[in-house]
């Protein structure tokens, strides 16, 4: 199955790295085996969006292809179109799935955006408190539907591949310091020409002060100039501000993506 849509294709440079990719013609099989509770690391990717009749079908291909692997808490699904369609979700929906949409915002060239904090140094990081302040800055932002115990495991792991790429070359895992704090942080990663952001967090008490718009931009003219990227891609909540900041930063929205996830909830 080949992938054409951006956001995916480019969702496909983290697993390439140390995880599998396995083809079955319509649709593909992502594993990351070295963080089961990853829910976007164990997917399936469709060519189409469900039609009628696929919660069962899909849930049971889940079960064979990735419950059998790891002990898998959740399902997660997406397909491979960029307009948005969410075909008969619906049965999803009344089954307790969350229905994730996302634009997908690319762009060749940036600005300095209206919001920009001056004061925030924004570089790669480098030593080991640089990635534990990154991981723990990470956490610090997780979405309260997820347990702290829970995502701590997660993060810690999906932080692990992400220094082990940057030592690889693949790219870099940048921060926004204030004085010794890093108070935000994202990744990007190249495949080909292609940039691919990664995680764009900023702690909840340093938000709305422009290190955000700071960020992006500073990593961004790295990317263009010194990791040879001539298509950065973002992947945003297309209800969420942070979209806005990347389109004052030369973002476009390109396409829209879809997916749909389900896992037990947080209750505390």
């Amino acid at each position: 199955m080949q992938v054409h849509s951006l956001g995916y294709r480019t969702d496909l440079i983290f697993p390439a790295f140390d995880g599998q990719i396995l083809d079955r013609g319509d649709y593909l099989v992502i594993l990351t085996l070295t963080n089961p509770t990853f829910y976007w690391g164990n997917f399936l990717l469709f060519q189409n969006p469900p039609g009628e009749g696929d919660l069962e079908k899909w849930k049971t291909l889940f079960a064979r292809e990735i419950g059998s692997k790891i002990r898998a808490g959740h399902f997660a699904f997406g397909w491979d179109t960029v307009d948005g369609e969410t075909g008969a979700v619906q049965p999803f929906l009344e089954a307790g799935f969350n229905l994730s949409q996302n634009v997908v915002l690319a762009a060749q060239q940036v600005n300095i955006p209206p919001k920009y904090n001056r004061e925030a140094e924004v570089r790669p990081l480098a030593s080991d408190e640089d990635w534990e302040q990154a991981t723990q800055n990470q956490i610090a932002c997780r979405d309260p539907e997820h347990t702290l115990e829970g995502y701590r495991v997660f993060k810690t792991d999906q932080m692990r591949r992400y220094r082990q790429m940057s030592q690889a070359g693949l790219g870099h895992w940048f921060g926004a310091f204030l004085g010794s704090r890093l108070v935000a942080e994202l990744g990007v990663f190249t495949s080909g020409k292609l940039g691919r952001f990664q995680q764009v967090g900023t702690h909840p008490d340093y938000r709305r002060q422009g290190i955000c718009g700071a960020l992006v931009y500073q990593a961004s003219r790295y990317a263009l100039e010194k990791m040879n990227a001539e298509t950065l891609v973002m992947v945003a909540d297309e209800n969420y501000h942070a979209a806005k900041i990347y389109e004052s930063i030369g973002f476009q929205p390109r396409e829209r993506q879809v997916g749909l996830d389900w896992w037990p909830k947080s209750q505390d």
